[in-house]
């Protein structure tokens, strides 16, 4: 695999592949790459997870990183991504991660580029290592993906979380709900109610309320929609045996989840955030493997 821009790429067997690599190196195992390789994060939105858990996979892998801070680099005097790329690829980089607010910002780019390039989030589209995450959490709890019921509840229409997790789910025959306020439905066909998927969901997957994508506003309350869309106390308590919470965070204490079920025993949250580092290695190491 030359990039990892999209879920909609990688075939069963693929994700597969990188599942069982992640949990190789999770188990101890040590990088197989032949050389040193150099690369670097270009991150033109703000991030906690997906970036620091690229870093941390990169000096597990023992790869050189390339320091690259957006508020002071050239696109600030109007460089197009395209030509920051083309300056990182003469400078001798094997790879970037990328994130940006544009969707499908890596269109001008893959093909034009001897550089690989992982995506590490496009606006409202597409988060692959966040999807191969949280399958390989839910591969770790359940044992397989096949026939799980996952409910995916939040701002799903702007959630490249969302369409990423939908994508891979689906190809492994797992049954993806979703829930949300109508406005937010986008081409999802999501219920208005918990009692439509609470009782049988294997996994509640809850989704951070995207402001800035959507603009809410001042009519906007984080009361209310906790009380009508969020994972409360009382909804818990109501979960079926052995099901659990996940969320790709940064997490809205007390509006898409209870501030108290962040840490409880059900929640595989940072258990996420964790598997990151070895998702990000295997795709990481199966991408400058291919460049050899």
């Amino acid at each position: 695999m030359d990039h990892l821009l999209s879920m909609k790429q990688l075939s069963k067997p693929d994700i597969s592949g990188l599942l069982k690599r992640a949990g190789e190196l999770k188990a101890g195992a040590p990088p197989a790459l032949n050389r040193g390789y150099t690369v670097s994060n270009l991150f033109f939105e703000p991030s906690t997870r997906t970036k620091t858990s690229f870093e941390m996979a990169e000096r597990k892998l023992g790869l050189s990183t390339l320091p690259f801070e957006a508020g002071f680099s050239s696109s600030l005097k109007g460089e197009t991504l395209y030509d920051t790329v083309k300056t990182l690829e003469a400078i001798g980089l094997d790879a970037l991660v990328i994130r940006h607010p544009d969707d499908r910002y890596y269109d001008g780019l893959a093909g034009r580029t001897s550089v690989s390039l992982i995506n590490g989030g496009d606006g409202s589209g597409q988060h692959p290592t966040q999807s191969l995450l949280d399958l390989f959490t839910m591969q770790e709890e359940f044992g397989a993906l096949e026939g799980l019921k996952v409910t995916i509840a939040g701002d799903v229409a702007h959630s490249r979380v969302a369409k990423s997790d939908r994508d891979a789910l689906e190809l492994f025959g797992a049954d993806v709900r979703y829930l949300c306020p109508a406005e937010w439905r986008g081409d999802f066909d999501a219920a208005d109610d918990w009692e439509d998927v609470l009782g049988d969901s294997d996994v509640i997957m809850l989704l951070r309320v995207q402001h800035e994508r959507h603009g809410g506003g001042a009519d906007f309350s984080h009361e209310a929609y906790h009380e009508r869309y969020g994972l409360t106390e009382e909804r818990a308590a109501r979960m079926k045996k052995g099901a659990v919470i996940m969320h790709p965070a940064p997490v809205n204490r007390g509006v898409e989840i209870a501030d108290s079920l962040v840490e409880d025993p059900r929640s595989r949250i940072f258990r996420q955030v964790e598997n990151g580092v070895y998702i990000r290695m295997a795709v990481l190491e199966s991408i400058l493997k291919g460049r050899d």
